[in-house]
């Protein structure tokens, strides 16, 4: 049974677009792949957490660990969209397309793959770094909090 032929790039661009919601998983491995359906909750607890930060407010107690959950997960698929991005060719094709003749695995990816990498970069450290200090702050403003009631 021959394996379909499965695109460096697309997968690059799937993890950027969709890689909080596990699709660069799905498009590699198939609906079946576990870790590409652990992306979804986390995804969507993230959301939820966005929903009650614009419907409470930011002092909202479930927003604090619910934001960081769907940043990580985000984060996640950037990382793992970079780390498709800049396999080399060869061992792209040796992966996910073993025993094809050379010159019948994927074309050579090029530029839009180099750019999907960027992009992620920019996106995954933008949503990580967000997501540490959103967390940091609302740990240490808790802990601001509990210290004045003990001294009250």
């Amino acid at each position: 049974m021959s394996r379909p032929i499965r695109s460096k790039t697309l997968a690059t661009w799937l993890g950027v677009v969709g890689g909080g919601l596990g699709l660069h998983r799905f498009y590699l491995h198939g609906l079946r792949d576990p870790w590409g359906w652990v992306h979804v909750p986390l995804t969507l607890v993230g959301l939820a957490g966005v929903q009650r930060v614009l419907a409470f407010g930011q002092d909202d107690a479930a927003s604090w660990w619910m934001l960081p959950v769907g940043g990580l997960s985000i984060a996640a698929g950037m990382l793992a969209a970079i780390m498709i991005g800049l396999t080399p060719d060869e061992r792209w094709d040796a992966r996910h397309h073993p025993g094809a003749a050379p010159g019948q695995g994927t074309p050579p990816s090029g530029w839009p793959a180099v750019i999907g990498v960027i992009v992620a970069l920019l996106l995954g450290a933008t949503v990580l770094l967000s997501t540490i200090s959103f967390g940091l702050q609302r740990y240490f403003e808790a802990q601001v909090a509990a210290a004045r009631q003990i001294s009250q």
